[in-house]
């Protein structure tokens, strides 16, 4: 299965623009994360979220909903390099969330206040 999960991560990577160095970082940590390795492992074999694996009480939805809002807010400034690009969205929140278990409170701390731009006079 790790050589399965290392060509995927690989794939990942290559269609989200990643070069090689990113998919390396990545693939170290993934490995050293049981929790994420096997959310990891659980997208891959069923194309669907485990949701088992939480850092403070955040799963890896919670993570792409977060990214989502900043994917539109991007969006709504012109700037498009997700656009159209579901293995990049899919590989940064993977990757989020490997860096929120180094460091929980900087992450939960944007999570909570960082939102889409869905009010009027956000950027004002």
């Amino acid at each position: 299965m790790k050589e399965k999960a290392y060509a995927w991560a690989k794939a990942l990577c290559y269609y989200a623009g990643e070069n090689e160095a990113f998919l390396q970082r990545f693939w170290k940590a993934l490995i050293q994360s049981e929790g994420v390795y096997r959310e990891f492992i659980y997208y891959l074999e069923h194309q669907n979220f485990l949701c088992d694996h939480q850092i403070e009480g955040y799963s890896l939805v919670d993570i792409m909903i977060w990214q989502m809002d900043h994917f539109k807010a991007q969006l709504d400034r012109g700037r498009d390099d997700m656009k159209d690009n579901g293995d990049k969205m899919l590989l940064m929140a993977f990757d989020t969330m490997l860096q929120m278990e180094q460091d929980p409170m900087r992450y939960i701390s944007r999570m909570q206040s960082e939102t889409g731009t869905d009010y009027p006079g956000k950027y004002e």
